[in-house]
């Protein structure tokens, strides 16, 4: 089981894949499951800039796509910038989807992160349960 610090270790490594010509803001990230297994992603821009996709989602995705649902546990987020790299609204509802109690450790440039739970970053959010509620 890799620690927080590996973790956002992996997610800086990640910077360096990222293709992020518009932005000029790399980001990437490390997704941990229950097992161990660990999805790592980077932000991939698009000149349709509709189309492009965080580091989290990249990594989130790789993770549902091998099999991994209901076991996520932590993701890291790394960028270069003087503040913290939090994860944007889209992000924040995608990673909901799975887990809202997934801890989210931000991580900014200088390698200094914090640990939050997403339903602190994310309160109220819409959920699979929220389509199943009766009004």
């Amino acid at each position: 089981m890799l620690t927080d610090r590996e973790l956002v270790d992996l997610a800086f490594d990640m910077l360096e894949r990222a293709y992020a010509p518009y932005s000029n803001f790399p980001v990437g990230a490390a997704i941990a499951c229950a097992d161990g297994t660990v999805f790592t992603g980077c932000n991939v821009e698009n000149a349709a800039f509709g189309s492009t996709i965080c580091a989290e989602r990249t990594a989130l995705v790789k993770a549902v796509s091998e099999g991994h649902r209901d076991d996520l546990e932590r993701i890291a987020i790394a960028g270069r910038g003087q503040d913290y790299c939090w994860p944007c609204g889209a992000c924040r509802q995608m990673l909901s989807e799975f887990n809202p109690e997934l801890i989210i450790l931000a991580a900014r440039g200088d390698g200094q992160f914090v640990s939050y739970p997403l339903h602190q970053l994310f309160p109220h959010g819409f959920g699979p349960g929220t389509l199943t509620q009766e009004r």
